[in-house]
């Protein structure tokens, strides 16, 4: 499973980050993502699930999103 600590990027920056992943991935990879600005925070799982990958949250809470994605086929 690869990773991406987003943790320190602002948004546009994560978004970014996981659309070339998506680019790159096969299907059914996986991708671990850690983020913390807010904006980042709604969009990412939004965009995700909105272009037909899954998104698995593994923890949400006030400093930390974490979110597992899977791309679909």
């Amino acid at each position: 499973m690869d990773k991406l600590d987003a943790s320190t990027l602002r948004c546009p920056l994560p978004l970014i980050r996981v659309k070339l992943w998506l680019r790159a991935a096969q299907d059914g990879e996986r991708l671990r993502v850690l983020l913390t600005d807010p904006g980042s925070r709604q969009d990412i799982p939004a965009y995700v699930s909105g272009v037909g990958h899954r998104v698995e949250v593994l923890a949400d809470d006030a400093e930390r999103l974490e979110l597992i994605i899977t791309k679909a086929p």
